[in-house]
């Protein structure tokens, strides 16, 4: 697509507690630039030289070092990058979270960290040896190795409650938080601490996240309106364009006709592992 191309990868069964999806980005430009979605925190490394940077909901803007952690995002971001770009990254499931960083990602949210900074001498040692990587396949088998050695035997106790989260955000279009007190036996404040600390943000806002981002899809691939989703969760036109346009970056009118090629990208490699991975992955 106009020189540029992401290839994603399901990570293997004892992996995916951790990691949402395994992907591949190349773009043969002279200066990559577009809107990313809020998603998960991303682990990545830029197999490409050159600078890059995000800027971020409230304006900020940081830049990326070769190896660096996106935090979880409660926004659309812009993306930046010199061109041509070659990335090799994952998606960071909460229990990944945990297991790799074992810090509050509250505290981590709309901001991007150096990997050498978090992981040591290992990170860069991790760039180099994916960039003498012999073939695409090589590069990812060697990222999946890394990520494997990072969570081995920890996040057990965090997967758990993070796939009662997922269950409860894939429930309905609005989840009822009373709902998750009875799934975990956890009181609301808890629920809420244990939130913040590995997905970013309260509940209140993942629901918010995930029906923006389900509804993006719906728009995207044709199988929804406006209308109708006005009706599935949202209060009015109003209400639909204003959560689309934080949580995506654009607005139903341009999801539908003029998305950005990453954007469309994501959604369309995603939307194909529908029943490979969970919903929450596929459907948004």
């Amino acid at each position: 697509m106009g020189g540029v191309a992401l290839d994603y990868r399901v990570p293997a069964e004892d992996l995916q507690p951790f990691v949402t999806l395994f992907y591949h980005f190349r773009a043969d430009v002279p200066v990559f630039d577009d809107i990313e979605r809020a998603d998960h925190a991303q682990l990545r490394f830029r197999l490409s030289r050159g600078d890059g940077d995000y800027r971020f909901p409230d304006g900020s803007s940081q830049p990326a070092t070769a190896v660096h952690i996106l935090g979880p995002t409660t926004g659309a971001i812009r993306t930046r990058a010199a061109g041509p770009v070659e990335v090799v990254g994952l998606g960071l499931q909460p229990a990944g979270w945990a297991a790799m960083l074992g810090i509050d990602a509250s505290t981590m949210h709309n901001r991007v960290v150096d990997g050498a900074l978090l992981f040591g001498d290992g990170a860069l040692e991790a760039l180099v040896a994916m960039r003498n990587a012999p073939g695409d396949d090589a590069k990812m088998a060697f990222l999946e190795g890394v990520v494997r050695r990072m969570v081995a035997d920890r996040g057990a106790r965090e997967a758990g409650f993070a796939q009662a989260i997922d269950a409860w955000l894939t429930s309905d279009t609005s989840p009822d938080i009373d709902d998750l007190v009875a799934l975990t036996r956890l009181s609301r404040r808890q629920i809420e601490r244990r939130c913040k600390a590995l997905y970013g943000a309260p509940p209140k806002v993942l629901a918010r996240k995930y029906r923006a981002l389900r509804a993006a899809v719906a728009l995207a691939s044709g199988h929804s309106s406006a209308d109708i989703l006005i009706g599935e969760g949202f209060y009015d036109q109003s209400h639909l364009i204003r959560e689309l346009k934080q949580f995506t970056g654009l607005t139903p009118r341009q999801i539908r006709t003029e998305p950005g090629v990453l954007a469309r990208l994501t959604i369309d490699q995603r939307h194909a592992l529908s029943g490979m991975v969970s919903p929450l992955i596929s459907e948004t």
